[in-house]
């Protein structure tokens, strides 16, 4: 008996097989048998299962589709990682000095950063880090590190604009984790490993369990416990400025004793990945109330920390200084840490979320209703400095506070079936707050040595009665001299990352509400189109309407056609609006305080900021797919342009130097430390440099995706081949010179691999199995900020190879030992030669080629 093609996908999906899309539901082929219908679904619904194509062929849109095995193919913990390698589109790096980066890493997809991306589990809405990047996009997106990938079914990665299906953030695309619904069995998985270099070990243990809920549901439990060590890239402090190999030998002694102690390395400033660890918990879990509905819920729990240093301070660096105490005598912080000091950062996330809801049928109509919670936290510690304010009487260890993201999220989805057609409508409302907990007192405390002569010692050149006092009881006060510790101005707060003061602490808080609809169908035999509409209305930036509209046009048996034109609309998160933040930053080569301020603030308004806008977006697409027998290829074009693209500014200088003359170098920054001074911002005096977030210029990002795979079966095994190529290119479509200067600007354009590919070949054979990689970046260039504001300085990099290799032997029926490389030939990156490397960094800290050399590793997986 013919069935609608909704009922048919639904009745499954109720049993465990969970559609990605639901215009996906509409190209279900019409059959008669049962089992005809459950392989269609599966070729549609779970792609990338063993033995199938990477990617959804019959899609109006490029999609791929990982399966566990292929994630679990991959030797790494971090899902970031695992992304990377599998999807050339996603790319993430390595930031060792990057406050909360060190521990929430952003990435990009197809050149976009995070927040640009939409990350579901289940099709439902992830929620936030709490972290925003404190530099460029200032990203703030899911933490896709606390998805362990033993709760992984397959991961969708939607490589396409679908902000009117999905709402704000799918600008880029959308990344959607489908969690294991297995109701017996399991896995366990323990691996070790290390670099060639002898530092860095690893151990993963991670497993999943299914349980039977009586006859008709499911729990899946799956959980994760990773511990990796430090590595060390870098080489010993030399700079023109200090050099700690050319100090006495008692200081080179002191100063080494420091880092080892503080971060186990002779260095005083370690390039590396940071000390982390971590525990995470997924549940998912499901039941069946009748043929035609089901309950379901799912959720997360995950603790995890790391600690990473900043930049090394040396004597005479502004930190370390002679300051005059109360009773004349002169203080220097090196009584602390006579080598100096390198500050240590401790970050603990929590992270943790509930969904729950129920989805069914009733005739024709299917719905899902929702509700869901996360809430993601990151509680920072600051030890080994000083608030150098505080002088003699200053703690050594602080706590500058929390960030905590918070969402709650109320959505219904419906579907109607007309038979040729699949009509989807629905309505969500979003609940959202950011909130920045103060820090202890004395990690924000201005102390009195945050102004010049606190004590009033001097009146002019002459010593008050006060600085008689005191040189009559020995001191050497001298206030002729201008270089006299009693002028001395430090720093204030904990050094590295002062704390949230009142000031800067507080809750940001919006909602949202949205409706939707989505028609989908074969308008003929050959040609499958799609159209969505949304509507947005967000408290702090009013409403908007996106829309999209797709198709796909199969012209023989093997090739077919597919293109998309959509619009979209990304609200700035109150993170971005509200997050605040001065840290240790090097604008021209030199280590300085830079202060990050709200751009809807008193402080940034002072400096010439405006209140954030929304950014929007256009997508279009035009791609090709193909099926020949035993090989599968798709390539797809896409153009996205963005406007008002969110962007940091460059660091502004800030001196107090008073320049009068408006044509004269340091203008402009003595009128900028006069706006913070008359904002009245805590150390004004000490900042040398500010920036801020800003809708700074449109953008034109394009690219081309290519993804093969071909199967062959022999005598000798079974091989699959698969190869994945993505060129991406993005270029400012305004002038940005009022918010970039020329280093920014051209790093922005150049300063990450055109192109990207990895490609793969499995094989199996008996009781054998075996993977081999290759992994390629393409050139690109960085300007040095040693002559930044020419951009002349500029370095290109070679482009890379890294070949990964792994073969597994299956002992028994249950259990499988792997033994692996990444990185086999031990390639790095090239030096950064052109100034931008600073402080003992050898390789481009930042850079998405891998720096860390080669890993080997050993698993054993246990299937029962």
């Amino acid at each position: 008996m013919k069935q609608k093609k909704l009922h048919t996908a639904v009745r499954y999906a109720l049993t465990g097989l969970t559609l990605f899309t639901t215009s996906m539901l509409a190209q279900a082929q019409e059959v008669t048998e049962e089992t005809a219908e459950a392989k269609d679904l599966e070729l549609i619904a779970v792609v990338g299962a063993r033995g199938a194509p990477r990617s959804v062929t019959s899609s109006p849109v490029p999609v791929d589709v990982l399966t566990a095995e292929d994630v679990e193919a991959v030797a790494f913990t971090d899902m970031n990682n695992v992304l990377m390698t599998l999807v050339p589109s996603y790319s993430v790096g390595r930031q060792p000095i990057s406050d909360g980066g060190t521990f929430i890493r952003p990435a990009t997809l197809r050149g976009m950063p995070t927040d640009k991306t939409l990350v579901l589990v289940n099709s439902k809405r992830r929620h936030r880090a709490a972290l925003v990047s404190i530099g460029g996009s200032g990203t703030q997106g899911p933490d896709i590190a606390t998805i362990p990938t033993a709760a992984i079914k397959t991961v969708e990665v939607l490589r396409d604009g679908a902000a009117a299906q999905y709402g704000s953030d799918a600008i880029a695309g959308v990344i959607n984790f489908q969690l294991k619904d297995n109701t017996e069995g399991g896995s366990f998985t323990a691996d070790y490993g290390t670099y060639y270099e002898g530092d860095g070990d690893q151990i993963t243990v991670t497993g999943n369990k299914g349980f039977a809920l009586g006859d008709d549901g499911f729990l899946s439990i799956s959980a994760e416990y990773s511990d990796s060590e430090a590595t060390f890239r870098g080489e010993q402090y030399c700079e023109p400025w200090f050099c700690v190999d050319e100090q006495s030998e008692q200081y080179i002694a002191d100063a080494t004793a420091m880092a080892n102690s503080v971060h186990g390395s002779d260095v005083v400033q370690p390039w590396g990945q940071p000390n982390t660890s971590g525990t995470r918990v997924f549940v998912n879990a499901g039941y069946a109330l009748s043929p035609e509905a089901e309950l379901y819920a799912f959720g997360n729990y995950s603790e995890s920390e790391g600690d990473g240093s900043f930049y090394y301070r040396y004597p005479g660096n502004g930190t370390i200084e002679d300051i005059r105490l109360e009773d004349g005598s002169i203080w220097n912080p090196t009584e602390f840490f006579p080598g100096g000091f390198t500050p240590r950062f401790f970050g603990d996330v929590t992270d943790y979320s509930f969904v729950g809801g129920i989805k069914g049928m009733s005739g024709d109509l299917t719905y899902d209703i929702s509700g869901r919670y996360g809430n993601n936290e990151i509680s920072y510690t600051l030890a080994n400095t000083i608030n150098p304010s505080l002088g003699n009487m200053s703690p050594t260890s602080f706590e500058p506070g929390d960030l905590t993201n918070e969402e709650t999220q109320i959505q219904a989805d419906f579907t109607y079936d007309l038979s040729e057609y699949v009509l989807a409508f629905g309505a969500s409302y979003l609940d959202e707050s950011y909130e920045i907990s103060e820090g202890e007192e004395a990690s924000y405390f201005a102390g009195p040595y945050a102004t010049s002569d606190p004590y009033g010692f001097c009146d002019g050149t002459t010593a008050t009665a006060a600085g008689l006092s005191v040189i009559a009881a020995g001191s050497s006060l001298d206030c002729s001299d201008p270089d006299d510790a009693v002028y001395t101005v430090v720093s204030v707060g904990s050094n590295g990352f002062p704390g949230y003061s009142p000031d800067y602490s507080g809750s940001y808080e919006r909602d949202s509400y949205a409706v939707y609809t989505d028609i989908s169908g074969d308008i003929t035999d050959e040609l499958f189109a799609q159209a969505a509409l949304r509507y947005e209305d967000y408290s702090d930036f009013g409403s908007e309407v996106v829309y999209k509209v797709a198709g796909f046009y199969q012209l023989t048996d093997d090739v077919g056609f597919r293109s998309s034109f959509g619009t979209g609309f990304r609200a700035p998160t109150p993170g971005q609006q509200g997050t605040t933040n001065v840290s240790t930053r090097l604008p021209d080569g030199f280590p300085v305080a830079t202060g990050l301020f709200p751009a809807g603030g008193d402080v940034a308004q002072a400096l010439g900021a405006e209140a954030l806008s929304p950014e929007k977006s256009t997508n279009f697409t035009l791609g090709m797919t193909a099926n020949y027998g035993d090989l599968t290829l798709t390539v797809d074009y896409y153009n996205i342009k963005l406007e008002d693209r969110l962007y940091s500014v460059s660091t502004r200088d800030v001196s107090t130097t008073v320049v009068t003359d408006p044509d004269a170098d340091g203008y402009d920054a003595y009128q900028n430390y006069l706006a913070l001074s008359g904002a009245n911002v805590s150390g004004a005096e000490s900042i040398g440099g500010v920036f801020f977030f800003q809708n700074a210029f449109d953008t034109v990002t394009e690219g081309v995706d290519v993804v093969a795979t071909y199967k062959m079966e022999s005598k000798y095994g079974a091989t699959v081949l698969t190869g994945s190529v993505n060129y991406n290119k993005t270029e400012f479509d305004s002038d940005p010179s009022e918010y970039l200067d020329a280093e920014d600007q051209f790093d922005f354009e150049n300063s990450r691999p055109e192109m990207r590919g990895v490609f793969s070949v499995t094989h199996s054979y008996d009781v054998w199995s075996a993977v081999a990689r290759l992994s390629y970046f393409g050139e690109y260039e960085n300007a040095g900020s040693d002559d930044g504001e020419n951009a002349t300085s500029i370095q290109t990099f070679g482009d890379e190879f890294m070949f990964d290799i792994e073969g597994s032997y299956l002992i028994n029926e249950n259990l499988t030992l792997s033994v692996g490389v990444r990185n086999l030939f031990d390639n790095y990156p090239d030096v950064s030669t052109n100034g931008d490397a600073c402080c003992g960094e050898v390789y481009d800290s930042g850079s998405v080629v891998d720096w860390q050399g080669g890993y080997y590793y050993t698993r054993l997986a246990a299937r029962f």
